[in-house]
């Protein structure tokens, strides 16, 4: 049962994201584009009544264009708000207007949005862009971790956030090495060493509380520190006390690592696995790297590329499905405008296309124009073809090495199999 719930997540999520970048293409002329958004504590008709007052005002607009087009918005979002006696348990969204389509073309779009969490505003907003502020701050994650990785050298600051390791920044130290100058005492230099090196991690040390407790809602987010290098540093560094005590308690764990630069976030990340189990990078790592060893294999599980996929998944034979949270494609089905022939065809969706307003060629059996029956997101599309044969599926982040190979390196879209079919 879990399973089915992260499963239906990563898809919410993706259609989430999906939705707002299609709302950040659409553009008004002037301030025509109205974005609304109700939280669930506020009155329907306390809405409306401002709504009818903002009509109101609307004959103080000079352009008759934009008069026309406002008011037509805000009337749109009048007649559907009727059908809400209070509003939705999360509260709403609703972004009107009327949208550009090129030249002097526009079209009154108006969209209705059911927040993944309770909003905690009232907004009214005309603008010619939508205010999308408060949706994007539900894609943040909202579990964070902070990674630290150092020697005596060198160290390096991120933050792990859900698939996405965030770089921050580094420093380095002043720390001379083991080999003492001409002329100074051994025991002289070994002390003016150690002292530099407690200095360097007293400086790692506030630099670390600095950046991990000015992270927001440190104390509801914040999960916990990973700190990785060579031994003996980390360990002279965590037993030493050089953080704020708030950092210091959330420690999960040190961790042996090669590199204390960039680099070395990535492998404090792996490294770390069995710390972090059960968090949504590691699950997504695992699952990249099982196909990839699949993939190598002679008779290995593993399948990639739109084409193989869907034959093995029209077989029953995928396990679970891999797609990438980058695919930006659409399915079409298309039809001859004259003796009916059909084809269904795969097209990238570049920002801005109108699918609906693409030329797609003659038949080639009458030489009749080929008009447009469907479109679905491919995504969706693959997602319901692989529930009719029960298998799984992963929407794959490409914040991470692993899942960045699937969408450069495999289309995008790849699949463990349950059994070989040649295909």
């Amino acid at each position: 049962m879990t399973e089915n719930v992260e499963m239906d997540d990563a898809r919410h999520r993706y259609e989430f994201k999906k939705m707002l970048e299609k709302l950040e293409e659409k553009q008004g002329s002037g301030t025509e584009l109205i974005s609304l958004y109700i939280p669930p504590d506020k009155q329907i008709y306390d809405v409306a009544a401002q709504l009818r007052d903002e009509l109101g005002q609307t004959s103080n607009i000079k352009s008759k264009q934009t008069k026309t087009n406002v008011q037509s918005a805000i009337s749109s979002i009048l007649s559907r708000l009727k059908y809400y006696r209070t509003a939705p348990p999360r509260g709403i969204a609703i972004f009107c207007g009327a949208i550009q389509l090129g030249g002097d073309k526009t079209d009154l779009e108006c969209l209705i949005v059911d927040p993944p969490e309770p909003l905690n505003l009232y907004i009214y907003r005309c603008s010619s862009s939508f205010e999308l502020e408060p949706l994007r701050q539900m894609l943040e994650e909202k579990a964070v971790y902070g990674l630290l990785v150092l020697d005596r050298r060198e160290a390096y600051w991120g933050f792990l956030r859900g698939n996405r390791i965030e770089p921050i920044g580094g420093t380095t130290s002043t720390v001379p090495g083991k080999q003492r100058k001409g002329g100074q005492s051994s025991v002289r230099f070994e002390r003016l060493r150690l002292i530099a090196i407690n200095d360097f991690y007293t400086k790692i040390g506030e630099r670390s509380s600095q950046i991990f407790l000015s992270e927001k809602d440190f104390f509801e987010r914040f999960k916990g520190l990973l700190i990785g290098g060579p031994s003996p540093t980390k360990e002279e560094f965590e037993a030493g006390n050089f953080l704020h005590h708030e950092i210091q308690k959330r420690i999960i764990g040190i961790f042996d690592v090669a590199y204390t630069n960039e680099d070395g976030l990535a492998e404090l990340v792996d490294n770390a696995r069995d710390a972090l189990k059960g968090m949504e990078v590691i699950k997504e790592k695992d699952l990249m790297q099982r196909f990839l060893k699949e993939l190598v294999k002679e008779d290995g599980l593993a399948s990639y590329g739109e084409e193989s996929v869907r034959k093995n998944l029209g077989l029953g034979a995928v396990d679970i499905l891999l797609l990438s949270s980058k695919l930006r494609k659409s399915r079409l089905k298309l039809r001859c405008a004259n003796c009916g022939r059909v084809e269904e065809r795969t097209i990238q969706v570049e920002p801005g296309t109108h699918v609906k307003d693409l030329e797609f060629g003659h038949c080639p059996n009458c030489s009749s124009p080929i008009i447009l029956d469907e479109e679905v997101d491919i995504v969706e599309e693959l997602t319901q073809t692989a529930d009719l044969s029960s298998s799984k599926v992963e929407i794959i982040s490409d914040d991470f090495e692993e899942g960045s190979i699937l969408y450069s390196a495999f289309g995008g879209i790849a699949a463990i199999l349950r059994y070989r079919t040649g295909s």
